[in-house]
């Protein structure tokens, strides 16, 4: 089934209109602030990413706090539009270093042809780096940061974790596809390992469940057609029944590689070998549940007390992070689930403000 696009916009998180293209005129730009009106009164946090309204379906996703948005009359492939919204949202940030809401209003000329050279009539035509940069012209308008403790981008290539700055480098954070005189001036590679990691502990302090999800990112200003190999230990194993080595196992239940990754040699020697595009892509996911190899970076200690005189419950957590001092823990989060008859809020979350190394509360 080819995908068929009606429109494109791109909403910042209080609805102000960005980017709007209207492809085939099937319906006009009142369905912006449509969209915008049900993904905000929906009652959960996390909106569905398909909507439909009258016949007019909207598929989106939401990056560094923009919502990517694309209707459709017709009954497209969904995955196919999230891979394309997705895409669209790593071409921005290839061409203007890092994506905000401020750098998509300074380069609006380059995002509206981008989208011109992408789509035809709402047809994908090519999201492909290196076929589309013999055809943009408009020169990308750079600024700088506005807070050294912006961190909407999860993924902090060059990031310095010695102290309490967590902002990306200038190097990293550069447009890979700058001015013509500039182009190809400097050929560096950035590697970034994130990793998720969520853990269910019970009342009495015992943990329950441990999921880590982790990618290996990277972002390249090499020349496209370059070779590079990247070697993992040698002791990584896939699934309980592959060990290697008599050390301790780097062990993940799962992975997948991105389709440039050539694993001749990845069976024997551990070696990622790729021809990767310039631009931003994750060459690797991993998946590792409930058997972790390590302890936990957090230890939560809880303890509930009643209160007879007023029949309260008094619930205190202490949270004990003991990761290395070179290494910084981001978007920390403590959800603590109560029972819905409860007289404050039904659930409340506190956030670890690593500025004054205090949880706060979020109801």
């Amino acid at each position: 089934m080819e995908a068929m696009i009606s429109q494109i916009f791109i909403l910042s998180c209080r609805g102000d209109h960005l980017i709007y293209k209207n492809f085939r005129g099937e319906a006009g730009n009142e369905v912006v602030n449509i969209f915008y009106q049900k993904v905000t009164t929906l009652p959960e946090n996390q909106a569905p990413v398909i909507m439909n309204h009258e016949g007019l379906h909207f598929i989106h996703v939401r990056q560094s706090g923009l919502y990517f948005v694309a209707t459709a009359r017709t009954n497209v492939s969904p995955f196919t539009i999230i891979e394309f919204l997705n895409r669209f949202a790593s071409l921005i940030k290839d061409y203007c270093g890092t994506l905000n809401e401020k750098l998509v209003r300074l380069n609006f000329a380059l995002i509206y042809e981008l989208l011109d050279e992408m789509l035809d009539y709402g047809y994908i035509q090519t999201t492909s780096t290196d076929i589309l940069k013999n055809f943009i012209q408009t020169e990308v308008v750079d600024t700088k940061p506005s807070s050294l403790f912006d961190l909407s981008n999860i993924g902090l290539f060059g990031a310095d974790t010695q102290q309490s700055k967590v902002a990306p480098s200038a190097a990293a954070s550069r447009p890979v596809f700058s001015s013509r005189s500039e182009q190809g001036s400097k050929n560096e590679v950035f590697l970034d390992v994130i990793e998720r990691l969520t853990v269910v502990i019970g009342s009495n302090g015992t943990v329950m469940k441990v999921d880590v999800q982790g990618e290996i990112r990277m972002k390249c200003f090499l020349p496209s057609g370059s070779e590079l190999r990247i070697g993992l230990n040698e002791e990584f194993s896939i699934g309980k029944s592959e060990l290697r080595g008599y050390g301790t196992a780097v062990r993940v239940d799962e992975c997948s590689f991105h389709e440039v990754v050539k694993l001749d040699d990845f069976d024997s020697n551990r070696i990622l070998k790729l021809h990767p595009p310039q631009g931003e892509l994750t060459i690797m996911h991993y998946q590792l549940s409930d058997d972790l190899p390590s302890v936990l970076p957090f230890r939560l200690f809880p303890t509930v007390e009643k209160d007879l005189n007023s029949n309260r419950l008094m619930v205190h957590l202490k949270l004990r992070c003991d990761l290395p001092p070179k290494s910084q823990a981001l978007n920390v989060r403590v959800h603590l689930p109560v029972p819905k008859n409860t007289i404050r809020s039904p659930d409340i979350s506190i956030l670890l403000q690593i500025k004054f190394q205090s949880p706060s509360f979020i109801s």
